[in-house]
């Protein structure tokens, strides 16, 4: 296990570097005169980034002052963003600089083409001196041998390799900084609400309409805190639910330290009450006491467990991750047992625990995890790893619902999957 997590250190660390090290060339090297002021500037802010992201993300998994990992979480992780998508733009660049050279050198060859030399008249005596033949002192005689010299000895333009290197990384960079801009604004502002009507074939005509409002990956930590946990209760409040589900990855961190920003959950209001299952994340910490802490703000924990609720059973299972602590999830202690003819509804923080849900007759899953892929293109490979990426699909007889979720792991930034609060209305068949 150690020499697995050293050779993924490792890689990790070439990759890093390489990247440092290919930005380091096209927007520094390639723009600036050796030896000059800006490449001194540039080489040392390329060898610091490296050095804060790697003390930020390592402070953020290390037991240190909360205040430490916030002070350092923002530039590292901002830088992180902003990394990935200056690594494409400039990619994109390599494509585009050959072409911008050769029009270059296009328009420079046509201005640079030789004009007819006039044709020279030959010399009549009392005819005056042709233009190039030594003239007697004139107005400027007495100036010296450097009159007339500024203009030969001024800088020469910047080369036309240098213009375009320039250019491109120019336009790397803004369309980076614009990504991640955009990016963090999707977060800080808060989640969008989505609506979905799912038609469940056992669900009771009573219970048609039925309104749970699934919010997911809340993430409070050192980056997303108190505020935003407010904000997604405003939200959510602004629905009037039924019900509300949170599922799962609700913190990163412990409760001495997120505790007091996940206060504003009190808040939640619901006919039915709120409820929570675990996510991943909860296990980074004590997942035992952040069960205890929602249960105080009046969130009730489902650890493997149903209850019985207007027509239909809700279901919770703990994460997977709990395993390791013996607190999996227990399929059979939570379902077992129960009518099969009535309607039921799994809160399950993992998409890939669907296939268990189908075996055991769910109607419909709700679950989140994946954030829809938070930041193009990681969405390809979050889709890989995940049944359903985001949204609605059907497994055989059991739906299942994923949302992108309401905050953001890592960067505080998404781009091209903006979070969500869902709400899902159950429809009856019958109605």
């Amino acid at each position: 296990m150690i020499v697995v997590f050293v050779l993924m250190a490792l890689v990790a660390i070439t990759l890093m570097a390489g990247a440092h090290y290919y930005i380091w060339r096209r927007l520094v090297r390639d723009t600036t005169a050796a030896g000059g002021t800006a490449r001194r500037a540039g080489t040392v802010v390329m060898i610091l980034l490296p050095v804060l992201t790697v003390a930020g993300v390592g402070v953020g998994r290390a037991e240190t002052p909360f205040v430490l990992k916030q002070i350092l979480g923002w530039p590292a992780y901002m830088w992180l963003a902003t990394l990935l998508y200056l690594l494409l733009a400039l990619l994109v660049g390599e494509a585009v600089r050959p072409l911008l050279r050769r029009v270059l050198d296009r328009r420079a060859a046509s201005r640079e083409a030789p004009e007819t030399a006039p044709v020279e008249e030959p010399a009549t005596v009392g005819a005056p001196a042709p233009p190039n033949a030594p003239a007697g002192p004139g107005p400027d005689a007495g100036k010296g041998a450097d009159a007339g010299t500024d203009t030969a000895a001024s800088a020469p333009a910047p080369s036309r390799r240098l213009f375009v290197s320039r250019v491109v990384g120019g336009a790397a960079a803004a369309a980076a900084l614009a990504t991640v801009g955009y990016g963090t604004s999707n977060v800080l502002r808060g989640p969008s609400v989505k609506r979905v009507t799912v038609p469940l074939a056992k669900l009771p005509r009573a219970a048609h309409g039925y309104r749970i409002a699934v919010v997911s990956d809340i993430h409070l930590g050192p980056l997303l805190g108190r505020a935003h946990a407010q904000r997604i209760v405003d939200t959510i409040n602004s629905t009037s639910p039924d019900l509300v589900a949170v599922v799962g990855d609700m913190v990163d961190g412990t409760v001495a330290d997120l505790g007091s920003a996940a206060e504003p959950l009190a808040g939640l209001r619901a006919k039915h009450g709120s409820y929570f299952v675990t996510g991943n994340h909860e296990y980074f910490g004590d997942a035992g006491e952040w069960v205890d802490l929602v249960r105080e703000l009046g969130l009730h924990p489902l650890e493997n467990a149903r209850v019985e609720i207007a027509g239909f059973d809700l279901a919770g299972v703990n994460d997977i991750a709990g395993e390791e602590e013996g607190a999996g999830p227990d399929f059979q202690k939570a379902l077992g047992g129960r009518d099969p003819a009535r309607a039921s509804v799994l809160l399950a923080h993992q998409p890939v625990v669907i296939h268990d849900a189908v075996k055991h007759g769910v109607d419909l899953q709700l679950s989140g995890h994946t954030h829809g892929g938070q930041m193009w293109p990681v969405n390809y490979i979050a889709q890989a790893a995940n049944p359903t990426l985001a949204g609605l699909e059907q497994y055989g007889d059991t739906s299942l619902y994923v949302t992108r979720g309401a905050g953001a792991w890592g960067p505080p930034v998404r781009v091209g999957a903006p979070a969500d609060i869902t709400v899902v209305q159950l429809a009856s068949r019958q109605a």
